[in-house]
């Protein structure tokens, strides 16, 4: 069932996570599919990586099992296409003919593991369960910092001046002065910061002007 949602794994529920496989041999993808969907996951399933960039993928975790061997172009250069592209799935590459660099380079471009074929299903049942683990981390990390940058909005321009200084260090009497204003009008601008950044101390504005990559003053 190249380049659809198997309709198979149909009454899975939308958010349940999917597994992408991509295989041109239909027994490897027919038997995988059945792994998966026997523990709930439900699969796509792409017989090249040219028929996986035409589709349109859930909303949800998941991850890519990519033979290193394909039609085309080589699973290593095509993990190159998909970061190229944004796409963020990790990966689990599968091979019947890997060698000890070829593993290191997709490691390194962010591999989740590099399974020797034959298998074990246990093995790849971990290497996936790893992998969906690890974009539900991503996923958790980015909604945070999206809700981040979503109250740094919210900031007017001499407030966020404010939050500059302040989470460099800077005293309330040296935002003053840095700024050309009264102490009291830096004290109420901090406050506003605090409270629509939604945190209590300097630690926790330190760190989200860290992680919005706010400048030092």
């Amino acid at each position: 069932m190249n380049g659809q949602v198997s309709a198979r794994a149909a009454s899975t529920s939308p958010s349940s996570p999917f597994v992408v496989i991509v295989d041109d041999d239909p027994a490897v993808r027919d038997s995988l599919d059945s792994l998966f969907r026997s523990v709930g996951f439900t699969t796509c399933l792409f017989g090249s990586p040219t028929e996986l960039l035409l589709e349109q993928l859930p909303d949800v975790p998941g991850c890519i099992i990519l033979d290193v061997r394909l039609p085309g172009i080589s699973g290593l250069d095509f993990q190159s296409q998909l970061i190229q592209r944004g796409v963020e799935l990790p990966i689990v590459f599968m091979t019947g003919h890997g060698d000890i660099p070829m593993t290191v380079r997709a490691m390194k471009a962010g591999a989740v593991d590099f399974l020797a074929k034959p298998f074990r299903a246990q093995e790849m049942l971990d290497a996936v369960m790893a992998a969906i683990q690890r974009d539900q981390q991503r996923r958790s990390a980015s909604a945070a910092l999206d809700s981040l940058r979503d109250a740094y909005r919210t900031l007017t321009s001499r407030e966020r001046e404010v939050m500059m200084h302040v989470s460099s260090g800077l005293m309330n009497k040296q935002v003053a002065g840095a700024l050309g204003l009264s102490e009291i009008t830096v004290k109420i601008h901090r406050g506003n910061v605090m409270r629509k950044m939604n945190v209590r101390t300097l630690a926790d504005l330190v760190r989200i002007a860290e992680a919005l990559g706010i400048p030092r003053s």
